[in-house]
């Protein structure tokens, strides 16, 4: 399984169905809505337990490892159903939130088939960037608008408030995926013995933790790779872009629900987890503000000089979309990186590096596709790939790998809470 890509869409759901067939007494698979293009949100449920858990899988497009490791887990109780029964629970996967961005969102993998699956070579930066997509921040169904918002909530958005309310489940597991650096976990409330679990398990299976993620900026870093969010927290989440939501993970918190957010990295870099002090975080954050603006500033001047050019297919939109958000939040994220104690360790100041580069080769990768694959994006896609994957000797994490972790956290937590 080692270099495995992840399953598609279409062979997400016929695993899915193959393995009720196989258990129908334990396992149930139904409809709970359907995304804005019609495709249908697919909830597949485990046991009969009074209790409820539910896993939201694919909740960001270009994050696929989700739904492999919902599918890892079921497996599992179809082969150990004392272990849902020791549990007292009924656990669900919402295999997908977001069908349509996963659609094309993952046809990086198709691309990968043909350069490195028939040798059994691991995926590559350039190969996943050349065909990126991550929906902008409005589209993104997990943050649905606040109640003064003008935009109506996506239907994906509206499924999965229906199925918190439904279940109101003890813990609301949400797997999301890092492209380049650590791994971290975020706790709508602090758990005794949580911290220290987590950090056993990604030692186990040598995964670096982010010493001081910046998703959440506003919660507390109960330990490295740990964020817990602060007794009494607004229920808002403002992004870079402005765009200000109600996170799901906090609208499930008036049931009594305690959401895990369990980050897993593709490319594992070592150095997010160092804690030796920096001597000077201010000169770190100016370092990596200038990267970040200053390919922000080369990417538009390319596009400038394609001249006049439109997108055409919805699809081309979409990416031209999530691109010019992406090439216009710089000033915001660097004005957050000053307000911010950040770089205070060479962990930190790793981490800042990365999404220095990160920001921008997003934006570039969704820009070229948008525009028809201009020579001039190529050329930045490919050069700033290869830079980010050298500068921090990025390491492909085998699958096997960032299932294991997703599945082990979930697991002890789960006993934790239920």
């Amino acid at each position: 399984m080692r270099g495995t890509p992840y399953p598609t869409l279409g062979e997400l759901l016929r695993r899915a169905r193959a393995t009720v067939a196989a258990r129908p007494g334990v396992l149930r698979l139904r409809v709970v809505g359907t995304s804005r293009a019609g495709r249908p949100l697919w909830l597949l449920s485990a046991g009969h337990g009074p209790r409820h858990i539910l896993t939201v899988a694919g909740a960001h497009a270009n994050e696929p490892v989700g739904g492999v490791t919902s599918l890892s887990l079921v497996d599992r109780f179809a082969r150990e159903p004392a272990l849902l029964q020791e549990l007292g629970c009924t656990w669900h996967f919402l295999l997908c939130l977001d069908p349509d961005g996963a659609s094309l969102a993952g046809r990086w993998m198709t691309g990968w088939s043909g350069e490195g699956r028939a040798t059994g070579a691991s995926p590559t930066l350039r190969g996943y960037y050349r065909r990126f997509y991550r929906p902008a921040f409005a589209a993104q169904p997990e943050f649905p608008p606040i109640a003064s918002d003008p935009r109506p909530a996506m239907p994906e958005s509206e499924a999965l408030v229906r199925l918190l309310d439904e279940l109101r489940p003890v813990v609301q597991f949400s797997l999301h995926g890092v492209e380049v650096g650590g791994s971290f976990l975020q706790l709508t409330r602090a758990l005794p013995g949580a911290a220290a679990a987590y950090r056993r398990i990604a030692a186990d299976l040598g995964i670096p933790l982010e010493h001081r993620p910046f998703d959440g900026m506003g919660w507390l870093a109960e330990s490295p790779g740990v964020l817990v969010l602060p007794d009494g927290s607004p229920t808002e989440e403002r992004d870079p872009s402005g765009f200000t939501s109600q996170a799901t993970w906090l609208y499930a918190m008036r049931h009594g629900t305690v959401s895990a957010v369990v980050e897993a990295p593709f490319w594992s870099v070592a150095g997010v987890s160092d804690p030796q002090p920096v001597a000077e975080p201010r000169r770190e954050v100016a370092e990596a503000s200038e990267i970040l603006l200053g390919r922000a500033k080369q990417l538009e001047a390319v596009v400038g000089e394609l001249g006049p050019r439109s997108p055409q297919t919805p699809d081309q939109i979409a990416h031209f979309t999530a691109a010019r958000e992406l090439m216009d939040i710089g000033p915001g994220v660097v004005d957050t990186w000053n307000s911010a104690e950040l770089a205070t360790t060479v962990g930190n100041s790793v981490s800042l590096g990365v999404a220095a580069r990160r920001i921008p080769l997003r934006a570039a990768a969704m820009m070229r596709q948008a525009l028809g694959g201009a020579p001039a994006l190529d050329t930045l896609v490919e050069t700033w790939s290869r830079e980010l994957a050298s500068t921090f000797d990025a390491r492909w994490v085998p699958v096997a790998d960032q299932t294991a972790l997703q599945i082990r956290t979930m697991l002890v937590l789960a006993r934790a809470l239920v």
